[in-house]
């Protein structure tokens, strides 16, 4: 197989409604496969919402009670995995034959995660990623992921990677995931300004590999009456306005970006020109120079607790 059909969902959540928002991306998934498309990427926590403007009553030094409220919803609104959130995918993923990675808000224990998920057909949930360095603000409503969820995933379409949103601004964490042979590069993001197009192709080009950015559109309609977003209450308020984009090897923009509402973007990827692109530059080989650059990478897992029999 040298040629293939992906998709990049630009649509947006329903905050504080996973059952409604599983029942959209279902919908969308299906929109993507009847278009040939064997390689669905779904937004930055698309399952669980990216509560964009809501403020969770934080000042420094001070926490709101009705903030605490707010985290309480959308703690209830994140999923468990492996749970039947990703049951139903993997169900969607093997009738459709089509691999999904997508956003979720995962719940372990009392801590939330900002995570992607690895849906493959036949096998369900074979790998996540949890995002490594939450940004700003979103550090108060999600743990850090560590270096044991840093996988490279093999599927028909080629050996898939994952870097969530600002993750991609992390050189380090670049260079780890071209050292494992990443060749399409799922992107799920909620940043919707011009400046982002220049990080997509760059990691392009960088990585030589295809990059898929599927970015949430979310307007004020999709988040409940009784919490105010900063951008206002109008209900066609835009919060996150898309810009997903898919890009080959050597930064030429196959589809996107696209803008201005709810959409499915495809593009038919060419496979083969993952060797062209490196026949001048391989980031991990042959222009690499370890006599010179070194990167140790940790991706044992890390426990709070560390119990040892005796």
């Amino acid at each position: 197989m040298t040629r293939v059909t992906v998709a990049a969902v630009q649509a947006g959540s329903v905050l504080f409604d996973t059952p409604a928002t599983l029942l959209k991306a279902e919908r969308l998934i299906r929109e993507a496969a009847a278009t040939g498309a064997t390689l669905v990427v779904l937004p930055e926590a698309f399952l669980g919402g990216y509560p964009k403007g809501l403020d969770f009553g934080i000042t420094v030094g001070g926490r709101a009670p009705e903030g605490r409220d707010v985290f309480r919803r959308y703690a209830q609104s994140a999923v468990r995995l492996p749970g039947p959130e990703t049951d139903h995918l993997a169900e969607l993923s093997t009738e459709l034959g089509v691999m999904i990675v997508g956003g979720v808000i995962e719940r372990d224990g009392g801590t939330l995660y900002c995570t992607a998920v690895f849906i493959a057909p036949g096998r369900g949930l074979v790998a996540k990623h949890r995002k490594l360095m939450p940004t700003a603000a979103e550090r108060y409503l999600w743990g850090q992921g560590d270096g044991s969820t840093l996988p490279a995933v093999p599927c028909d379409a080629g050996v898939l990677g994952a870097a969530i949103c600002w993750e991609n601004y992390m050189p380090l964490l670049r260079q780890t995931m071209y050292s494992k042979g990443v060749e399409i590069w799922c992107a799920p993001t909620v940043d919707e300004r011009e400046q982002w197009q220049s990080t997509m192709r760059h990691i392009a080009l960088e990585g030589r590999c295809f990059v898929i950015a599927a970015c949430q559109f979310l307007t004020r309609d999709g988040m409940p009456d009784d919490v105010h977003p900063v951008q206002g209450d109008e209900p066609g308020t835009v919060l996150i306005s898309g810009g997903s984009v898919i890009i080959s090897p050597l930064g030429e923009v196959l589809a996107g970006p696209e803008r201005g509402g709810e959409t499915v973007l495809t593009a038919e990827l060419d496979l083969d020109d993952l060797d062209r692109s490196k026949f001048d530059f391989d980031a991990a080989g042959h222009y690499a120079r370890p006599d010179v650059f070194t990167l140790t990478v940790d991706e044992s897992p890390k426990h709070p607790v560390a119990r040892h029999d005796r």
